[in-house]
């Protein structure tokens, strides 16, 4: 992959992915084979999983997926969640070429949100019924460690009935270097004073090579990102893992990442810790971001194909997530018979996407009617399915 160098950051030339899939008609004997075995138990070993991406149509992927997925859940429920993304600052520290939020310091529009706005956005969520606030923002150089911890302290006395699902790997990986501190201590400072579970953000393409081209490399490696999951599942948080798709990537670094969350999930579940919750694959949004328009982002077609790929590959995490934010309802409906099993948050407020050009937002109404139309009974969830019986989530259990 060759990349134009401007004046900034690096981006892709434009491309389309290599091997693009131009399927037949289905019933290929590769494929079909490949199927068989799934279906029987068997791993999708990185070689199949691409010969699928390559030979299998659409529509096999998807009822695989589909089969799939009512194996590993409720087959009649589809979940959701009432929560709100509190973007607490836009300041950064790192370009990435994809994000149309971040601010650099000192930018007339960069912002540090106060513990009384954050109160005020925490109580109007829990006005519309939400269970918890998923807390993340950009990398922020002059925030000393005590803020992280003052905003957990304020969230967790103040709104106890709130679940806190907080600082995505990037902001962890950031504040270990500026403390000089392991990451596992950084860790447990953040959990003493009050988080709960670690969102996958920051995660992109997991794959070291499309990282530095997108230059996502610097706020967290491959390893630094699997490094803070990893010991948030020890210390007994769990995590979300999550995908951002359409960068310019091959199939094959598509299938790098799969790799890097099914072999740390393998490895949290022999440990006997937490693990991933869901897997949550989203489609890049190119609006306003300065790879706008250098690379052939992802659509409807491509974004139902890796979804169903994706739980197949994801053998080990029990839920995955279909992006209605980014693709529209539409496309978000029709996920859930392509490996979905869940539709995620109302989105109550959402920043970082809609700075890039997706403004796509639903009433809790509107989710239900979207789930119960597709031929499902939809159910709300709390930030960690299952997991938590803390205040916050338990009344989601009756």
């Amino acid at each position: 992959m060759t990349s134009a160098v401007v004046d900034g950051p690096a981006v892709a030339a434009r491309t389309v992915l290599p091997n693009a899939p131009a399927p037949g008609l289905g019933g290929a004997p590769p494929v079909r084979e490949i199927l068989r075995r799934v279906t029987d138990g068997e791993r999708l070993s990185g070689e199949d999983a691409l010969t699928l991406y390559r030979q299998a149509t659409l529509l096999e992927l998807g009822d695989a997926a589909h089969a799939a997925r009512r194996r590993k859940s409720d087959p009649a429920v589809v979940t959701f969640q009432i929560d709100r993304n509190i973007n607490y600052t836009n300041v950064c520290i790192y370009r990435c070429t994809f994000c149309a939020f971040y601010r650099p310091a000192g930018h007339d529009e960069g912002y540090v949100l106060p513990l009384e706005e954050i109160g005020a956005k925490v109580e109007e969520t829990m006005a519309l019924g939400g269970t918890g606030v998923l807390l993340q923002g950009g990398v922020h150089a002059e925030l000393p460690f005590s803020f992280y911890e003052d905003v957990l302290a304020f969230l967790r006395d103040r709104y106890p009935r709130i679940h806190r699902h907080a600082f995505s790997a990037p902001e962890i990986y950031f504040l270990a270097k500026k403390e000089k501190a392991p990451i596992p201590d950084v860790l447990r400072r953040l959990k003493a004073a009050g988080l709960m579970s670690v969102p996958g953000g920051g995660a992109e393409i997991l794959d070291d090579g499309v990282r530095k081209r997108i230059w996502a490399q610097a706020k967290a490696p491959v390893a630094k990102w699997g490094e803070v999951h990893r010991e948030a599942h020890r210390l007994g948080m769990p995590t979300t893992a999550t995908m951002m798709f359409g960068v310019g990537e091959t199939h094959e670094e598509r299938l790098n990442h799969l790799e890097v969350i099914r072999r740390l999930q393998d490895e949290s579940l022999a440990e006997g810790a937490e693990s991933f919750t869901a897997f949550i694959p989203w489609t890049f949004q190119e609006e306003n971001t300065a790879m706008d328009g250098t690379v052939e982002t992802a659509g409807g077609y491509d974004y139902l194909r890796t979804l169903a790929l994706s739980r197949l590959y994801l053998d080990n995490v029990p839920h995955v997530q279909g992006s209605w934010l980014t693709q529209g309802r539409k496309i978000g409906q029709t996920a859930l018979l392509f490996g979905a099993d869940d539709l995620g948050s109302i989105m109550i407020e959402e920043n970082v996407v809609a700075a890039a050009g997706s403004h796509n937002r639903m009433a809790r109404a509107d989710m239900v009617a979207l789930i119960e139309d597709a031929g499902f009974e939809a159910r709300q969830r709390g930030s960690v399915y299952e997991r938590c019986h803390a205040p916050c989530c338990e009344t989601l259990h009756r």
